[in-house]
């Protein structure tokens, strides 16, 4: 009795652009976790534009970055023109 040879079927491995468009249309939101030293809802009302807010983290430390409340990593706040953008520095 004679057997057919195995033949190996290749499956087709997606590259992390292909596997990216898959998924790149799905909606998250992405948030920053600041924490504020006495910041309360009357601290809230009272902001205006320019106003500067004291936090509880040293100079420099990075701050947690969250996407759907999930911590995937650390990032820092940078000024870009008119805007404040944060930059990730490491992630989780």
């Amino acid at each position: 009795m004679t057997t057919a040879p195995l033949v190996a079927k290749q499956i087709p491995v997606a590259t992390p652009e292909e596997v990216w468009d898959e998924v790149g249309w799905l909606p998250c939101l992405v948030s920053v976790d600041l924490p504020l030293r006495s910041f309360t809802v009357r601290t809230l009302l009272q902001l205006e534009p320019g106003a500067i807010v004291e936090s509880n983290l040293a100079d420099g430390a990075d701050l947690p970055v969250l996407v759907n409340s999930q911590l995937i990593g650390w990032g820092e706040f940078e000024i870009i023109g008119q805007g404040l953008a944060v930059r990730l520095t490491e992630l989780a």
